[in-house]
């Protein structure tokens, strides 16, 4: 049993089996019955009440139960809680199931062209850190999580080694 929350709404409650293409179960109550076919990792095409569908994955965050999906181009956010998540709510304990991260490590040897914060400063998860240039590309690493920025180990134009840890938070 899963609970689905589409772009912040109220959670709908969800019991649904998959058998091959065949999906069959309960939404919210009802009783629902229809096929999903893949096309590829990240598209499907699914047949429900008489009607076709395309549903794009755009984005999928395993670890968050977090979906970005584009059905017949129109997008969608859907964030997943399974008995788990409902659990750790009702005890008030949500904020137990996030990862705490206590710095930035690089994740190739590169050089650090721009340190884009300062220490002290607060950030939220997906803010943009350090741009580090590695195999001839740049690459922004961004904030794993929130929280605020304690001391910044790398300098610009620095080389730094793999798993060297460039920010603490």
């Amino acid at each position: 049993m899963f609970s689905a929350s589409i772009n912040g709404s109220d959670p709908i409650k969800t019991n649904l089996k998959l058998s091959g293409q065949e999906f069959e179960g309960e939404l919210n109550g009802k009783a629902v019955k229809g096929s999903l076919v893949k096309i590829n990792p990240y598209q499907f095409h699914l047949l429900y009440n008489s009607k076709s569908y395309n549903v794009d994955v755009i984005k999928m965050n395993s670890e968050e139960k977090s979906l970005l999906i584009k059905i017949n181009g129109t997008k969608f956010s859907i964030q997943l809680r399974d008995k788990y998540d409902e659990l750790l709510h009702s005890l008030g304990l949500d904020d137990m199931a996030v990862k705490k991260v206590s710095d930035v490590k690089a994740p190739k040897p590169g050089m650090v062209l721009s340190v884009l914060v300062q220490e002290g400063v607060e950030v939220k998860k997906g803010d943009a850190l350090i741009v580090l240039e590695a195999m001839k590309m740049e690459n922004i690493l961004k904030s794993p999580g929130d929280g605020v920025v304690k001391k910044i180990v790398a300098s610009q134009g620095k080389a730094v080694e793999k798993n060297e840890v460039l920010i603490q938070f």
